[in-house]
Formats: C-alpha cells, sequence, structure tokens
C-alpha cells in the first residue's frame, strides 16, 4: 500500500507517518510512504526518520497542482494533515489560513480526482462547530467557527464534501479535539507552557483561565484516522474524542505540578479575541462503527510529554525560536 500523507514532517503528521513506518499501524513492511511538506516554521524534517526505504519525502506546497499531479501517481490513499492551525496565528494573517487551508485542500482533491486516487482522508478540527455550553457535539451539528482559522477548516471540510458529492471521491472526515504529545510545535499551550517552565519563566494564561477543552493523545488520534482510512466510509465525518476536559486553568495547574513550579508562575493576560468557552466531541459514531477507543490516560499522557520536552531541549529551543515567536497564550 503506498500513502501520501500531507503535512507529514509537523506534529500530528510525523506521528503517523512514524507509525506506518514502525509496524504500530500497519504490519512493518506492508506500507510505503510519501509525505509532502513545505517546512514552513512547524514543519521539521527532524520530525521524520533522515532516511529510510519505504519512506520518500517531497518538499512542496499543496497549493501546487502541477506537483501533485506528478507525485501522485501510483498512490492508494492520502492522508490530508497540512494546514495552517494555530487560531492566534489567524486572528492577524487570515489570509494564509484561507489559501493553506480551503484553496490547498481543494487543489490536493482536485489532484486527487484526477489521478484516481482510491481513498482520501481529510483530517479536520471539533473548532468548525464554534463552542458549546453544555453536552456534546455530534457529526451532525452545524458548522459555526468563530475564529480565522476555524473557518477556514470548515470551509475545507465542505469543499472534501463536494469532491464526494458531486464526483464520488472516497472521502472521509474526521473532527478531533485538542492533541498534546511529543514534537508539538511549542506556540501550543502544553509544550509552551512546559518549555516557559523550564526555561523559569511565567505561563501566560487567556482571561480567568475558564476556558474548557478536551484532550487527545496524539497517539490515538493517529489510531483513529487509520481506522477511518481503512474502514470508514465515504461521505462521512468521524468525531475523535479524548474525553478528558479540562479548563485552562486546571489544565495549567497540572503543568505546574509536574514541572515542580507553583501559580505563582502563571501571568493572566488579556482574553483572545472570540475566545471559545467550551469544546467537547461526541465519539459514538467511531466507536461503534470502528471500535475504535482512547488508549492514553491523560495524567499518563501529560507526564510523559513533559518528560519528553525536558528531555529534549535541543529540539524544542530550535523550533520555538526559529522565526518570530509564537503569540501569547492558546
Amino acid at each position: 500500500m503506498r500513502i501520501l500523507v500531507t503535512g507529514g514532517a509537523g506534529f500530528i503528521g510525523s506521528h503517523y507517518v512514524r507509525s506506518l513506518l514502525s509496524g504500530e499501524l500497519e504490519p512493518e513492511g506492508t506500507v510505503d510512504v510519501t509525505v509532502v511538506d513545505k517546512l514552513t516554521y512547524a514543519g521539521n524534517r527532524d520530525n521524520l526518520p533522515a532516511a529510510h526505504d519505504r519512506l520518500t519525502f517531497v518538499r512542496g506546497d499543496i497549493c501546487d497542482l502541477p506537483l501533485l499531479l506528478d507525485v501522485l501517481p501510483g498512490h492508494d490513499a492520502i492522508v490530508h494533515f497540512a494546514a495552517e492551525s494555530h487560531v492566534d496565528r489567524s486572528l492577524d494573517a487570515a489570509a494564509d489560513f484561507v489559501r493553506t487551508n480551503v484553496l490547498g485542500t481543494q487543489t490536493l482533491l482536485e489532484a486527487a480526482r484526477r489521478t484516481g486516487i482510491g481513498r482520501f482522508v481529510h483530517v479536520s478540527t471539533d473548532e468548525v462547530y464554534g463552542s458549546i455550553e453544555r453536552g456534546a457535539w455530534t457529526e451532525d451539528w452545524p458548522l459555526m467557527p468563530n475564529s480565522p482559522y476555524a473557518a477556514s477548516k470548515a470551509s475545507s471540510d465542505l469543499v472534501g464534501r463536494s469532491y464526494w458529492r458531486t464526483h464520488g471521491l472516497d472521502l472521509s472526515v474526521t473532527r478531533c479535539s485538542n492533541n498534546y504529545g511529543p514534537y508539538q510545535h511549542p506556540e501550543k499551550l502544553i509544550p509552551r507552557f512546559v518549555t516557559n517552565l523550564l526555561e523559569g519563566t511565567r505561563v501566560p494564561v487567556y482571561g480567568d483561565g475558564r476556558n474548557e477543552r478536551e484532550w487527545l493523545h496524539v497517539d490515538d488520534h493517529c489510531r483513529a484516522v487509520h481506522l477511518v482510512l481503512r474502514g470508514g466510509r465515504a461521505g462521512r465525518i468521524y468525531n475523535v474524542a479524548g474525553g478528558q476536559e479540562l479548563t485552562n486553568l486546571k489544565l495549567t495547574q497540572r503543568i505546574l505540578e509536574l514541572c515542580g513550579a507553583d501559580e505563582s508562575a502563571i501571568e493572566y493576560v488579556t482574553d483572545r479575541k472570540g475566545h471559545d468557552l467550551r469544546y467537547s466531541l461526541d465519539g459514538g459514531r467511531i466507536r461503534e462503527e470502528l471500535g475504535y477507543e482512547p488508549r492514553v490516560a491523560f495524567d499518563d499522557g501529560l507526564a510523559a510529554t513533559v518528560a519528553w520536552y525536558r528531555d529534549n531541549p535541543e529540539w524544542w529551543k530550535a523550533a520555538k525560536y526559529r522565526g518570530a515567536e509564537p503569540s501569547p497564550a492558546l
């Protein structure tokens, strides 16, 4: 089987690629992987093996149709992770998000249609649903995105749906809760806070810290994506829920404890514009149809993640200080 992975040098995409190559998701030696990644500030070639006989790396832009038409023939499936994903950056550079997330997805879909790709999984986010005061979103919930990032992902989901409905593309969409784990860029909450504490600096918490998120370990997310690739239905959306809901303040307190710090390290900062209060996914469909269950207990996964950043300062310092400083908080 030959799988093309977009954004495969990023946090989640690289974990998926490493899991494919190591035999965790498919019997070892049975899958060849092509990664297409532009290597923006959030992409890192070092997240992948330097050399592997079943890995081909292509530095390229998913908006580049001629490149995609050249690379895609011979592949059996596409798993599409590539995206601009940081909400704070989308507030100041919305055009970048529309270009990559909407136009890039449409270009990739068109290339898949022209080259006869048999299977396509589009990886999306719970943020397309907006904010929910109580209960949890099912896949039939209306899309009500509240940030340019979320709006660009909702748009890409709908473009994907149109290629399934109009052209018969065998496409499924996954929508996940907040991911965490090793190799995540330090602009995101958990690695930002951990690395700040390791450097002896304070951690910025938006508003009063009451914003609530659901957390999913990257390993569980990648297993879910692969289950959808293998068994998901065309035109179907699958929520991938983490099951662990925490306010940002409670999460911060757990990180402080793991890093040996106290609440004097918290700096409360002005809240983000349009900050969604709460996210929560109903993951019943993927459980019932594909037998998915998350395996990584949050406390164990968080402790292991903190330990990974403590043990890999060269990686996160290079990522944290490459180019512009990340924006204040999540």
